[in-house]
């Protein structure tokens, strides 16, 4: 499934991705999907901890070999 928006959060360290996840979300529709990029290993569990605690749904979490190792994560708008 193609996401509806794509962000890319590489280079940018915490908190940031998550600010930034949340204003790109706030743009979508419900049900929309947003894919995200992050290189910051924080990354991860910041990521299911915002998705929980916002109620959006964490579609899926991978990680791409490299240097830097790149963090893809896709979320479902659901509010």
């Amino acid at each position: 499934m193609a996401p509806d928006k794509i962000l890319d959060a590489k280079g940018l360290m915490c908190p940031m991705p998550i600010m930034k996840t949340s204003q790109a979300v706030r743009e979508l529709p419900v049900d929309g999907v947003l894919e995200i990029l992050a290189t910051d290993p924080a990354s991860k569990p910041d990521m299911e901890a915002w998705c929980k605690m916002t109620g959006n749904e964490l579609l899926s979490a991978s990680e791409e070999p490299g240097t830097p190792k790149v963090y893809r994560f896709t979320v479902r708008k659901k509010k």
